[in-house]
């Protein structure tokens, strides 16, 4: 059962507009990832990372998550990891990249309704993903390099509400971390944190989302 922030059950609440976060929220992406940034390394004759490692770094961008994958010892080396990852994630993004289950019927639900993507991942990667997976069921796809900041900067978000014309109260932003929680905060609309993402779910619950949900067809029950 959808679940408030605060654990009480809420009738559904009327929206026009849902805004997704994309890795950890709509697809499960982490593995493509971790593969890139490793042959990465390789190439680059740096120590690879375990799995687990990586897959804390996800969340502030592909740049953020490369400085870390090389360490603070190589960071003379990032600018060329940076354009060897390209390649390789390119390459992989679709390996084994899928929406999470449960997602596509949530889409397919919300047909009458504008949705759309704010990610802090490269517009390039999110377009291809997007292309192989299903970009017809968004309006509108902002990402962290399309000069909005990212998140918790509240630029993309008030980017996508304006171009599709919606009232702040009647969007809501769907994600999996505290830059997507505190993000939603910042742009003055409410926000539902997916415990089955990437994000740690003691730090988003102390972000105070509107809503904490544990499957993506929740959110047919929270919303109408």
């Amino acid at each position: 059962m959808a679940r408030s922030g605060s654990g009480r059950v809420r009738s559904k609440v009327p929206i026009d507009l849902l805004i997704f976060d994309l890795d950890g929220t709509l697809i499960e992406s982490k593995w493509d990832i971790a593969t890139a940034v490793n042959l990465t390394l390789g190439d680059l004759g740096l120590t690879v990372r375990t799995q687990e490692e990586i897959f804390g770094f996800v969340g502030d961008g592909i740049k953020r998550l490369l400085r870390l994958a090389v360490g603070e010892e190589n960071q003379a080396r990032y600018e060329e990891a940076l354009k060897v990852f390209r390649g390789h994630y390119l390459a992989h993004c679709l390996d084994r990249t899928r929406f999470y289950p449960g997602v596509e019927p949530v889409l397919t639900h919300f047909g009458e309704k504008h949705k759309a993507i704010a990610t802090n991942k490269s517009l390039e990667y999110t377009t291809k993903i997007l292309d192989g997976l299903g970009a017809h069921h968004f309006a509108y796809v902002v990402g962290g390099d399309d000069g909005y900041g990212l998140k918790p900067e509240p630029g993309m978000l008030l980017k996508v509400i304006r171009i599709l014309n919606v009232h702040q109260d009647r969007a809501v932003l769907i994600g999996d971390s505290t830059n997507d929680i505190n993000g939603a905060h910042n742009a003055g609309i409410r926000v539902c944190a997916v415990g089955y993402g990437m994000g740690n779910r003691e730090k988003m619950a102390a972000c105070q989302p509107d809503w904490f949900i544990e499957t993506p067809e929740e959110l047919m029950e929270l919303f109408g």
